[in-house]
Parts: C-alpha cells; sequence; structure tokens
C-alpha cells in the first residue's frame, strides 16, 4: 500500500476538539480520517445522514396556527402557565 498526504484547512478550534475526543478515544487524527475515508467507501458516500432540519407535518401545522394566533388580536392571551392549564382543563 502507498500513501499520499492529504493536506485540508479548518478551524483550529475544530481541530482541537476533535483531537481532544480522538485522544480519548485512543486514536489520532490520521487514523480518524482514515477511518471517514474508509467508511465512505464502504458507504458509497458520505458515512452519515445528512439533511435539513425540516418540520414533520405536525410541527409545521403547529407553527402555522401559532403564527396565526400571534397575528390575530381575538386569539386567546395567557399570562402564566396555570392560566393556559386553566383554559385547558388540564
Amino acid at each position: 500500500m502507498s500513501t499520499t498526504n492529504l493536506n485540508i484547512r479548518t478551524d483550529k478550534d475544530i481541530k482541537d476538539q476533535a483531537e481532544t475526543i480522538y485522544n480519548e478515544l485512543g486514536i489520532n487524527m490520521t487514523t480518524a480520517i482514515n477511518m471517514f475515508l474508509r467508511a465512505t467507501i464502504r458507504e458509497c458516500g458520505i458515512p452519515f445522514e445528512l439533511k435539513l432540519e425540516v418540520p414533520n407535518d405536525i410541527t409545521s401545522a403547529a407553527i402555522a396556527e401559532g403564527r396565526k394566533m400571534i397575528n390575530d388580536p381575538s386569539a386567546p392571551r395567557y399570562t402564566s402557565l396555570e392560566a393556559l392549564k386553566e383554559a385547558l382543563e388540564i
């Protein structure tokens, strides 16, 4: 197996934090990067899920309802958690 150098730029604080974690795991940065690259090859892609934080339908509906209520002067208002619980009969 021949080796090659890989030069990357990253934020110093990020590098230091990662090195601290890798040291606690008993590995160094080179080993961690090689693990990532091997996992990338094995998975044929990034070895972890990349996704946007998109709310589900229920959460989206709740956000929309809350925004509507904020702009509706006739919507009920509560000055305390106790008043809200009382209105909800909890």
